[in-house]
């Protein structure tokens, strides 16, 4: 497939540097969603502002098919405190684009531009709806978006959805069908011992004990109780306990975060866990609580439209580099609400070696601007495949 000619794309990075450089934090995306409004406004697309406060809905339609399609890119930033010393750094503390949605943003943008100027000329029937959503990042903007109406409001037949990812070179892409993303599921264990003076530790129950064996033991979780072939993450990341270094104290608190791929595993885990935390106080004559706060679902392709992506993917760059056995993710992601009421597709857009720290979620990551041509033809060779 011939690549497009995208005579703006001096343009486009010069928006995605500038997002980048007013990185804005989960459903206070003010500037990104006024310029995303302003740009979709200056190609002549029906613009839609507000679905969950700062979420934008580009709206464009050719000829007479009543066939729809969305196309979502996320907005916001993540409060990380960037290293970077370039001149499209961060203008403000402790807030980043870590995670390259300025180049989703961007990319979407990109394709909106294209379609409008070139509808005439390329081969779709129907209505592309382009999603611009916040808070992506733990507040799942989708799910708000959804509940203020997204597919009511805008009927779609399917959802796609792209992300960078570092370490697959630049000119791949990774498409599977199935979980691609795991759903992540946070807990919290209290742990009540009985306080005691650290130089007297019979007359007590301590709780950093107990808490060290709860945390050694919830590394048996998934390797003794899940099928060898099966996946799941359980991770402490908190301890919290203590005030003086001579008390034992009362109380502790431990918090991490469960990734599973499906909702039985996840289910076996948690159970897994309470029976860990029942036979830890037994054995130590502690109480011990625990609650989960189940976040982001996993993100399952449908199986249909990832052939469809695949193929798309394929034509435009070749079938060396399409990777359809990539793994999966146990990292998470919010457009995994969007999955559950629509099929769709997620896909992974490659962005480099990821060297020199330019892993997701880094202080030293960037967007790879050279990843914005493939991905604009990726979205355009989309839309004309679908509709």
């Amino acid at each position: 497939m011939t690549p497009l000619n995208i005579p703006f794309l001096d343009e486009l990075a010069a928006i995605r540097r500038d997002i980048h450089a007013h990185p804005e934090l989960a459903f206070n995306e003010l500037r990104t969603a006024e310029l995303v409004a302003r740009e979709l406004t200056r190609y002549g697309l029906e613009v839609h502002c507000g679905l969950a406060g700062t979420g934008v809905i580009g709206v464009l339609r050719k000829g007479s098919g009543t066939r729809a399609i969305g196309l979502r890119a996320d907005m916001d930033a993540l409060p990380l405190q960037e290293k970077n010393d370039f001149p499209h750094r961060s203008r403000d503390p402790g807030r980043m684009h870590a995670c390259g949605h300025d180049g989703h943003t961007t990319i979407l943008l990109g394709a909106a531009r294209y379609l409008a100027e070139h509808r005439d000329d390329l081969d779709f029937d129907g209505t592309v709806y382009f999603i611009f959503q916040p808070a992506e990042e733990s507040e799942g903007g989708a799910a708000v978006m959804i509940a203020d109406g997204l597919f009511d409001r805008f009927p779609m037949e399917a959802v796609f959805g792209l992300h960078n990812w570092p370490g697959i070179p630049v000119g791949e892409m990774a498409v599977r069908p199935g979980p691609v993303m795991a759903g992540t599921c946070t807990f919290e264990v209290s742990v009540r011992g009985h306080g005691c003076h650290a130089a007297m530790p019979h007359q007590g129950v301590d709780t950093l004990v107990v808490s060290s064996q709860l945390v050694l033991a919830l590394q048996t979780v998934v390797a003794r109780n899940l099928h060898p072939c099966e996946s799941a993450v359980v991770s402490v990341t908190q301890i919290h306990a203590g005030e003086a270094w001579n008390i034992i104290p009362d109380d502790a608190v431990l918090r991490g975060t469960i990734r599973s791929f499906n909702a039985e595993t996840q289910e076996l885990v948690e159970r897994a866990v309470e029976r860990l935390c029942t036979g830890i106080a037994s054995a130590f004559g502690a109480q011990i609580s625990v609650r989960f706060d189940h976040r982001y679902p996993p993100t399952v392709n449908s199986v249909a439209q990832s052939e469809v992506c695949r193929q798309v993917a394929t034509a435009l760059l070749g079938p060396d580099k399409v990777r359809t056995n990539e793994l999966p993710s146990m990292g998470a992601e919010d457009f995994a609400y969007m999955l559950r009421e629509k099929p769709g597709c997620y896909v992974w857009l490659g962005n480099g070696p990821g060297t020199g720290g330019c892993t997701l979620h880094n202080p030293h990551y960037d967007f790879n601007d050279e990843i914005l041509p493939l991905g604009v033809n990726y979205w355009v060779r989309l839309v004309s495949a679908v509709l």
